[in-house]
């Protein structure tokens, strides 16, 4: 059953002159004066979500963005600086983009971040798709094998670095540690110091093709399936079940799964369509060149593929793939309870904040969702 109720926020700025005609993404620039205005907004949204009983605001790790769509660069640090701010809200790290990082350096970050606020920060990862940002710090995005092959070697160290009192590693990318003189001996091991104290470390990864499914189900990594038709969706839910079993990891459908949709809610169908509408086109201007565009026509086909179609989406192509909940609370709580019914084992579920809302109003479609429809998942057996 669904109980835990989170929201994405991948760190824009409030926008200007947006939808479809409006400002092209690309021709978006903003001073630091203005890009900076995301910090405060985050501590706000998180201070609402704490009082509302929310339970993870989700974060995106980007750089370089001056159009102002992501603009937190550092995740953990961030979290545990909103952890600071809050009570009881966790802090996703959706994600941290690894390729980028030396895994030690991430994996002593997120230990500390662990210990200083009482294990509220949430771990996630991603092979990064903005060849801006990767190819910048000198790791491979173009190179898709290379990327990968680097990703998962990084992944390896960190396990190790977690999960062992002690570990050495040689490989492609790393050998840890260096055979070096320290003392008097030649180094043989070393220990990440701190090491987190709330484990087995829980991961997350996005799951954006069929071809992470098997890596990530089979190491129990949890998946976040967002913004995705609900075809695309079961057939993720049902790979993931299957790749989990192939490793002897027995799961309910829709287990160790989350469930992000966009979201609007207003008295009737038609109004909340027309409220998102050039919110929605704000987000497809910005997401759809990267290929973020999840939807499947009536065979279950992938838009994009041969014979489905292959267009930037429209606000009523997401809401009849029920990618997006638009309508009246009582609408929004009928399609939770259908996906419920059809995900045994699904308990999260995350809100997308459309990239072109403001956020006044963002913040009045989380007060509204968490006094209408929240109620109904909540003390249940």
């Amino acid at each position: 059953m669904i109980s835990k109720f989170s929201v994405l926020y991948v760190g824009q700025i409030e926008l200007d002159n947006v939808g479809r005609d409006g400002t092209p993404a690309d021709e978006r620039r903003y001073p630091n004066e203005r890009l900076v205005e995301a910090f405060q907004t985050a501590k706000e949204i998180a201070q609402l979500m704490d009082e509302l009983g929310y339970y993870c605001l989700w974060t995106a790790e980007h750089h370089f963005q001056r159009e102002g769509y992501e603009v937190f660069p550092n995740l953990i640090l961030l979290g545990t600086w909103l952890a600071t701010q809050t009570k009881r809200l966790k802090f996703g790290c959706a994600f941290n983009i690894l390729p980028m990082w030396h895994p030690l350096r991430l994996a002593e970050d997120y230990a500390v971040a662990d210990i200083l606020t009482g294990g509220r920060i949430i771990f996630g990862v991603g092979r990064g798709y903005h060849t801006r940002e990767v190819e910048t710090f000198g790791a491979p995005m173009l190179d898709n094998k290379a990327n990968q092959e680097l990703f998962e070697e990084q992944m390896e160290v960190l396990r190790k670095a977690f999960n062992e009192e002690s570990f050495s590693h040689h490989g492609k990318h790393y050998r840890i540690p260096p055979p070096v003189d320290y003392r008097g001996q030649i180094l043989s091991d070393i220990t990440l110091v701190p090491r987190p104290i709330h484990r087995p470390v829980e991961i997350w990864q996005p799951i954006a093709s069929g071809k992470t499914l098997p890596y990530i189900a089979q190491r129990g990594i949890k998946g976040m399936v967002t913004m995705n038709g609900e075809k695309i969706f079961d057939q993720v839910a049902r790979a993931y079940q299957a790749e989990a079993a192939r490793a002897g990891r027995q799961l309910k459908l829709g287990e160790d799964l989350c469930w992000g949709v966009g979201l609007y809610l207003a008295d009737t169908v038609e109004e909340a369509v027309r409220r998102v509408e050039p919110y929605h086109d704000e987000r497809y201007k910005w997401f759809a060149p990267f290929g973020f565009v999840r939807y499947a026509d009536a065979e279950g086909r992938p838009w994009g593929t041969p014979g489905a179609p292959a267009r930037v989406p429209t606000i009523e192509a997401g809401v009849a793939q029920k990618a997006w909940l638009c309508g009246p609370s009582s609408h929004v709580i009928e399609v939770i309870r259908e996906f419920e019914a059809g995900y045994p084992g699904l308990d999260q579920m995350m809100l997308h904040w459309a990239e072109g809302m403001p956020p006044k109003e963002w913040k009045e479609q989380l007060g509204w969702f968490a006094r209408d429809v929240m109620p109904a998942f909540r003390g249940r057996r």
